[in-house]
Parts: structure tokens; sequence; C-alpha cells
């Protein structure tokens, strides 16, 4: 989300002719987009604000984002901040900076999200360092789980008008894209604040009304939102990836229920056994949280068991980290960070375990993948990375020239955090072909 939206900001700054330079060099205005989900990132995001302003003290530095949206006084309490905007009106940033330059006086523009019940438009053609586009759909959510300080740095659900979703999908696949990640705050519920209209039938929509995709990812959605409608889509489409991350945050009823989330193992468990039905070689990945406050070693296991159960391929693991201003930090019954690690271990362990449990299903099949960038561990040997449809991370020989596009490869060794690979072919691209026909 964060990614997006920087580049939606960095377009803005294009069209008024300014050229983006690194963060290391001197520049006439900083924008630094923070991100305020745990009191770390709140950290970190105050240290990169002083690093901007010793970089240059005479320029402009303006703060945007989540921590913004909640803060905005404490970063105005930073010496050398300029302007702050939230996370609306984003699209005025360079209005308020020519404020600031003529009046010399520190710029406050944030505003009470709640009141906002209006998708921001904020549109990206291409991205300047990815060879995956994200395309945001909302914005915000109404969950409000005691952990979470998001709803109140967001504000509530706003979906995209979806001819503006379809209109920069298309852009997106003409810049030469073959993947498209649908991401947002609470991406699965789109559609919930729209009059007839919902996910299921953005995804249909986007497969059948945007010419030349190949891919659609969803980033995130919850077990509750896999509607029956939802998952006879994904059963039917030639884009859908056969890739699903679904946030489990706790596999543990009574944990779940502290947590104010808003179902049970049940539920999710019926949810995701019918999603792989319709989806046999699905790769499904989650978030878990573990040492939520008031988290016994029974119910840790709880969670633990339904994912080794469940054959997940691949875990997001959290220790739960306090978040000033939401309930769970007020909670009693604090874990101790020492059992909070040794619990994460054990569930990375199991997550290590599962990811190449779930790759080896796949050694010497053939598979599609789209090259990304050189070989991160040894960028002169000539081996290229990416990710195949269900989301195993390949490794292959490749040249530049076949950068972001789809390549067929045989997977040679299984394993994790990649999988080795030979080179097949480059697919052929023949849309343009067929709709000449048409």
């Amino acid at each position: 989300m964060n990614h997006y939206e920087t580049e939606a900001m960095w377009q803005l700054f294009k069209k008024a002719g300014y050229e983006r330079t690194d963060f290391e060099t001197n520049a006439d205005v900083y924008v630094i987009n923070t991100c305020t989900v745990t009191n770390t990132g709140d950290k970190k995001s105050r240290q990169i604000i002083r690093r901007a302003v010793r970089q240059n003290p005479d320029a402009v530095v303006c703060v945007t984002g989540c921590y913004a949206q909640t803060s905005p006084g404490e970063i105005l309490e930073i010496p050398g901040v300029d302007v702050v905007v939230g996370t609306q009106d984003r699209t005025k940033m360079l209005g308020y900076i020519e404020q600031y330059l003529k009046e010399r006086k520190p710029v406050n523009a944030v505003k009470n999200i709640m009141k906002n019940r209006v998708y921001e438009e904020m549109e990206v053609p291409y991205f300047t360092d990815r060879h995956r586009a994200s395309l945001k759909i909302q914005e915000g959510c109404n969950n409000f789980c005691t952990f979470c300080i998001i709803p109140w740095a967001r504000g509530l659900m706003r979906s995209r008008d979806p001819e503006k979703v379809i209109a920069q999908a298309q852009k997106l696949v003409n810049a030469g894209y073959k993947e498209l990640v649908l991401t947002g705050i609470h991406t699965g519920g789109y559609g919930q604040d729209l009059k007839d209209y919902n996910l299921a039938m953005l995804l249909k929509d986007l497969e059948e009304k945007v010419q030349g995709l190949k891919r659609v990812r969803i980033s995130s959605i919850e077990a509750s939102q896999l509607t029956d409608e939802v998952i006879d889509v994904i059963k039917h489409s030639k884009v859908v990836v056969r890739h699903m991350h679904v946030p489990i945050q706790s596999g543990s009823d009574t944990v779940l229920k502290r947590m104010r989330r808003k179902y049970t193992m049940d539920q999710f468990a019926e949810r995701i056994t019918k999603l792989k039905e319709a989806l046999p070689d699905l790769a499904l990945t989650s978030d878990v949280i573990v040492g939520f406050p008031g988290e016994t070693e029974e119910e840790f296991m709880e969670t633990y068991n339904f994912i080794k159960e469940h054959r997940f391929a691949e875990l997001h693991v959290f220790p739960y980290s306090p978040r000033t201003g939401t309930p769970a930090a007020r909670m009693k019954d604090q874990i101790d960070e020492e059992i909070k690690n040794e619990r994460v271990h054990r569930m990375i362990a199991l997550s290590d375990q599962l990811a190449k449990e779930y790759a080896s299903q796949f050694e010497n099949e053939v598979l599609e993948v789209i090259p990304e960038e050189p070989f991160k561990e040894d960028p002169e040997s000539g081996l290229y990375e990416g990710y195949t449809d269900n989301y195993l991370k390949v490794v292959f020989p490749a040249t530049p020239d076949m950068v972001g596009k789809l390549v067929k490869v045989k997977i040679t060794k299984a394993g994790y955090p990649y999988n080795e690979a030979q080179f097949v072919r480059v697919m052929d691209d023949v849309m343009p072909a067929v709709n000449e026909a048409m």
C-alpha cells in the first residue's frame, strides 16, 4: 500500500516538473511517507525525518502517511518539519508546499479521517522500480481489531470506483505489466460500501475487460470475505493466481475473541477447505501474531496445530507488539518477551517446514515465472529470480530482456526460501494478434 501511494505522490511531483533524486543527496523537497502499525514504525519514521532535516536544513520537509495522520502535533514538534499531510488530501501536497514557501509558516493539513467517506483517487500509470504492479482498489477498514491502530490512521471503508480500477488496470497492462496485485487496507472488503457491486464482480470485470492481462493476485483477503461467489469466480478464472493470503492471526477461538476478530476457527477452516477444493494446488499464506496478551501455551498450540493440519504454504510470523492507543496495549497479562521469542522461533520453524513440503510437490514440473531482477545472493551469476503464480520464489538462468515477461521454467530442485529451475521458453505474447483477428 505504502509503495503504491509513494509512487502515486511521485507522479504528482513529476507532472509538476520535479526530478527524483536519491535520499542521500541534497534535495529541495523531502517527502517522508510514514507508517504507524507499531510503535517501532513511529520511531523509525522520526529517525528518517531527522535525517532529512540534517541532510539539507534549507529543504522543505513534508511528512505524510499513517503516523502523520495519527500524530500531526508530535511530528510538527520535530525541528525542521514544514508540512504535514495525513492519509487524505495528498493530491493537494504540492499546493501545501507552495503555501509554505510563500508564508514560511508550518502547514498542518491533517483533518479528521473518520469523517471521510470518499476514496481519494491517486493514479499510478507505471512503477519506477517493480515488475509486478500494485493496483489500489480500496481504502480504510471497519474492523477495529483490538491490536490495530489502522482504522484511526486510514478511516472507514471506501471502495474505488470500478470503472477507475478497470481503466488503471488497462493502463498498467499497456505499460507492460503481466501481473497486477490488488491492494488496499482491507482489500477483500472491496464493494461493501458500493451499491450492487462487490469483489467477485470486480475480479470478473478485470478478466473480461482488461485486454492482455495475464495474472491477478489479491494481496490479502479475510476468510469471511471468501464468499461462495468469490470462490466460484476464482475457480473458473484464467487470470486469478493459485495463491491466497488469508490472515489468521491466531488459531485459538479464545484469542480471536480477545483480538475482536470476526470469525471462529470452524468458520475459517470451512472457508479455506472450500477454497482448496476449488484450487487444488493453492498456496495458502497467512499472518500470525504470537504472544498476544493472555496467550497460554495451550492457545499457542491450538494455532500451531491448526496451521500444521491445514498445511499453509508460508507464514508471516510477528511477536505481539503493544501499539499505544489500542485496547490490547492496555490488557493485563502481557506476555514475557522471552516466551514470545521462543514461540516465534517454533512458528517460523513450522513455516519453513511447510514451505518446503509445499514446494516439493512441484519438483520436475514446468511453471510460469515472471523474472524480476538478478539473483540477490549472487548478482553476477547470470541467474534471475521471480515468482510463479502460486508464489514460489524461483531462481534460474535468464537474460535481462526476459525481466517482466512470462517465462516457462522447469523446477529442478525444490526448496525454501527459493527453488532452482531451468529455463524452458519465453511465453509468446499473442494477445494483440488475437485481438486484431477478432
